[in-house]
């Protein structure tokens, strides 16, 4: 049996670890992707899955179902994190890991749960569809705030193009995402 994320997040605001560690097998191989992407290194990545966890865990009884998906919140901590490693090593840069490396970190691990496996698969292709029906300068600006972490105004310095041109391209692509997104079955 499948338990929603909703109630399994209640049980861990009510200390039952064994929901968080069912969470963790659910997300953890997608969240290790998404912020391995961000990092570009895979111990780094591994500790940032773990701190994202721990502040799940600590931050549970604060998640509320009524402002969005479980899945979405879980992913913003760690994308927060990842990005907040990376603007500290702009000022104390670390040794960058291989592309093998990085290959290795993306493949699911054998004891994954088939089911959340499968359901985290079709949720990807679903919004690589979404994405795909950006503009590439959409495509781009989207790219640049969110898994390079610069700002507006970074990316704008970035393209070469005015800020106002940024803002309006991450405004419309956003929108187009969510309309998309929306349009998919996948909520906020």
């Amino acid at each position: 049996m499948n338990v929603a994320d909703e109630t399994l997040m209640a049980q861990a605001a009510a200390g039952d670890s064994h929901a968080l560690e069912t969470l963790y097998d659910r997300y953890a191989p997608i969240l290790l992707g998404v912020v391995l992407r961000i990092v570009q290194q895979r111990a780094v990545a591994e500790e940032i899955v773990q701190e994202t966890f721990w502040r799940v865990w600590d931050k549970a009884a604060t998640f509320d179902s009524a402002q969005g998906k479980f899945s979405t919140w879980m992913y913003s901590i760690g994308r927060r994190l990842a990005i907040d490693h990376t603007r500290r090593q702009k000022v104390r840069p670390e040794a960058a890991s291989s592309e093998a490396e990085e290959e290795k970190m993306l493949r699911e691990p054998d004891d994954a749960d088939v089911v959340a496996t499968a359901d985290l698969r079709i949720e990807q292709a679903r919004v690589r569809s979404a994405l795909a029906a950006l503009t590439p300068e959409q495509y781009q600006v989207i790219e640049l705030a969110y898994f390079k972490g610069l700002t507006r105004k970074e990316i704008a310095q970035a393209i070469d193009k005015p800020l106002g041109t940024v803002h309006t391209r991450a405004r419309l692509g956003l929108q187009k995402l969510r309309s998309a997104l929306a349009a998919a079955g996948m909520e906020s």
